[in-house]
């Protein structure tokens, strides 16, 4: 799939997990030329997925823009868009909840090493996905007048991925960046696709031939009888009876979803780290007595059926980069608009 008018465009995609972003971006119209990435799985997902990458894995803080420009054979100014998802886990609600997790957090500072490459290669476009929080951070403040400092303009708002084609309400905050004239954001869809749209056709768990969705999970007899009693198509652990309630469960009401059911005809709730552990949120199949497995969790997210994950790490270390991806439909829409601004600039005597 192309551009506006056939027409294709260049990108770069640092913090790239296992290729989300990357995949919107070529559906959009993108020639994803590098990404940058540090963690083995996400590394070796990414390179089974998008092998006309140049994938450099590095932590992002030890590679040189400048002599990625080299390598690339650019000059300042040739990148169409560089793209990034920056670590969220420092500027998200649920690891500072508790108090668990410091929100001085040095990913949290991860942000600013994207102005290094905008220094060096001077994008036309930049779009940058993260959690709602960061919005009212002082380093986005301090990010976006750093950027309108070097000539680009910005702008930042929070979006419901399910009203961009993503089977799941899921918030995030996008913002896009530009040199030139501004960028609109995408508008939404007409239509969001629902949990049955998304799982529809899928095989039966462990008869598929699809490693991702064929494991074995074992589990106490009295979790898979809670499992089995949980009302298909929406229930919930809060409608069992007492005898099944869990202890924990009966000092506090606290993330009442947990061991709660999918419901088929509406779009999934956000699909965290923890997606495949009904302990951590209403992560069980609608009708099955499972949680989800982690091909569903990727199909809920927006990945192709054949997208293939490293599994030598385990599910959980592949449900970890599931739960953090960009949902490939969420980020096509803004590319898009993206798209269609550098088309008309290329247009422009």
């Amino acid at each position: 799939m192309t551009g506006t008018g056939g027409e294709r465009f260049s990108a770069i995609d640092l913090f790239a997990g296992c290729g989300g972003l990357s995949l919107g971006l070529r559906a959009a119209g993108f020639d994803v030329v590098a990404a940058v990435e540090k963690e083995c799985v996400a590394a070796s997902t990414y390179a089974k997925n998008h092998p006309a990458a140049r994938l450099i894995e590095r932590d992002i803080q030890a590679v040189d823009p400048r002599a990625l420009m080299h390598e690339l054979a650019m000059s300042p100014g040739d990148l169409d868009l560089l793209a990034g998802c920056p670590p969220c886990q420092g500027f998200s609600t649920l690891r500072t909840y508790n108090g668990n997790k410091s929100i001085f957090d040095p990913q949290n500072d991860l942000i600013f090493q994207m102005l290094g490459f905008v220094r060096r290669f001077r994008p036309k476009a930049l779009m940058i996905e993260n959690v709602p929080s960061l919005l009212g951070d002082r380093r986005l403040v301090e990010f976006r007048s750093e950027l309108e400092a070097l000539g680009y303009g910005s702008r930042a708002k929070v979006f419901n991925a399910r009203d961009f084609g993503v089977p799941q309400r899921r918030r995030r905050m996008v913002l896009l960046g530009w040199s030139g004239e501004s960028i609109p954001f995408a508008g939404p869809c007409s239509w969001a696709p629902t949990v049955a749209d998304a799982l529809r056709g899928v095989s039966t768990a462990g008869q598929s031939g699809d490693p991702a969705h064929d494991y074995r999970v074992r589990r106490s007899n009295r979790i898979e009888a809670l499992i089995r009693l949980v009302p298909k198509n929406g229930g919930s652990r809060c409608d069992l009876p007492d005898e099944y309630r869990l202890d924990c469960h009966r000092r506090t009401d606290g993330f009442r979803d947990v061991y709660g059911r999918m419901t088929w005809q509406d779009p999934a709730p956000t699909i965290t780290s923890g997606c495949i552990n009904p302990s951590r949120g209403r992560f069980l199949h609608p009708d099955e007595p499972r949680a989800i497995t982690l091909r569903e969790a990727a199909l809920l997210q927006g990945f192709p059926r054949r997208y293939e994950f490293e599994l030598s790490r385990g599910r959980y270390a592949v449900a970890h980069l599931i739960g953090n991806a960009f949902p490939p439909a969420f980020a096509e829409r803004h590319a898009r608009s993206i798209a269609k601004h550098l088309s008309l600039r290329r247009r422009t005597p």
